[in-house]
């Protein structure tokens, strides 16, 4: 472990994870279902900051290179099974965009055990993590656990979520079609012989 690792972003990193099961907890425990959605929206919007603090202020790690990425996975896979549990996004939703965060993530930790070089994540990657994170709290504020008929702006907003739940979708399959060639590249450069 390096000798940096107690940095501001790793702590904002941190408090991201431990929010994670508090959020559970306000899903299935307390039933404040707006209240969750809003922590994960919150959680999911914030992804950025710890980032953003690390190459500001100086205070990047290795720590933080592993944690961040980590923290963010976790909340996608916690966010998208927990809201199809609770009813608010159908499984086959759920499950194609479950499918995509194992496959990226089973590729990355294979390319790290194989010595791969470091990829840099791809901006249409972030722009479709953005638009999954921003419709899985959308889908569960928009839906209602008690089957009653949906108020007009759930209705509404709820045919938003499709649009943009669907479109993050389809893009983050592309991107991840996208990865191929630079995942072959940083496993040549990483395995090449030093000069």
């Amino acid at each position: 472990m390096s000798r940096n690792w107690l940095t501001w972003p790793n702590g904002i990193t941190t408090l991201r994870l431990a929010l994670i099961p508090v959020f559970v907890w306000l899903l299935f425990g307390t039933g404040h279902r707006a209240v969750a959605a809003w922590l994960l929206g919150a959680l999911g919007a914030t992804d950025w900051i710890d980032g953003y603090v690390a190459r500001r202020f100086h205070q990047v790690s290795n720590v933080g290179k592993v944690l961040d990425p980590t923290a963010d996975r976790l909340l996608v896979i916690t966010g998208l099974i927990s809201v199809a549990v609770a009813g608010g996004v159908p499984w086959w939703f759920a499950g194609a965009t479950l499918a995509r965060e194992v496959l990226v993530s089973g590729t990355t930790v294979a390319l790290a055990a194989l010595g791969a070089a470091r990829i840099d994540v791809l901006w249409w990657g972030k722009v479709s993590t953005f638009a999954l994170m921003t419709t899985f709290p959308a889908f569960l504020l928009t839906s209602n656990a008690h089957h009653r008929a949906l108020a007009t702006w759930q209705t509404w907003g709820r045919g938003a979520c499709w649009v943009v739940g669907v479109m993050g979708l389809a893009l983050s399959w592309v991107v991840a079609a996208g990865y191929i060639r630079p995942a072959r590249a940083a496993l040549l450069q990483g395995r090449r012989p030093p000069a």
